[in-house]
């Protein structure tokens, strides 16, 4: 594969990988088993049950395996044809998809902020009448 192909398969390829971790571990359809992993994080006996939870509960974390899952899906492989492409491809495709998603969560801050501050102004301007 070309390296220009190879860079826009990387681009592509992070999103879904995004896509999948915010959403197992931040959205709300996933909040009672993300609720249990984190009592599991914290509150399990042992250190390797704790850390296993634990990967349930952080996006960044979580994109590590997700992106294992595409790179078998997929095949893909960055610069070098053999097993350095997937080791390359993986940190790559982790580093792009969490850049992604704290974009993401910096729009999600603005969008609240802004909506808090018409809220505000909406109550003002209704106790102004």
């Amino acid at each position: 594969m070309e390296i220009v192909n190879q860079i826009i398969w990387l681009f592509f390829l992070a999103i879904p990988i995004a896509c999948i971790s915010w959403t197992v571990t931040h959205e709300e359809i996933f909040r009672e088993p993300h609720e249990w992993c984190v009592r599991h994080s914290k509150n399990d006996r042992f250190l390797l049950s704790r850390k296993f939870f634990y990967l349930f509960t952080c996006e960044y974390c979580f994109s590590h395996y997700v992106t294992i899952a595409f790179l078998i899906l997929c095949d893909y492989k960055l610069l070098l044809n053999d097993w350095r492409g997937y080791i390359l491809a993986g940190f790559s495709l982790v580093f792009v998809a969490n850049v992604y998603m704290s974009l993401f969560a910096l729009l999600r801050q603005a969008i609240k902020k802004e909506k808090v501050e018409i809220e505000k102004i909406e109550s003002e301007t209704e106790n102004d009448k």
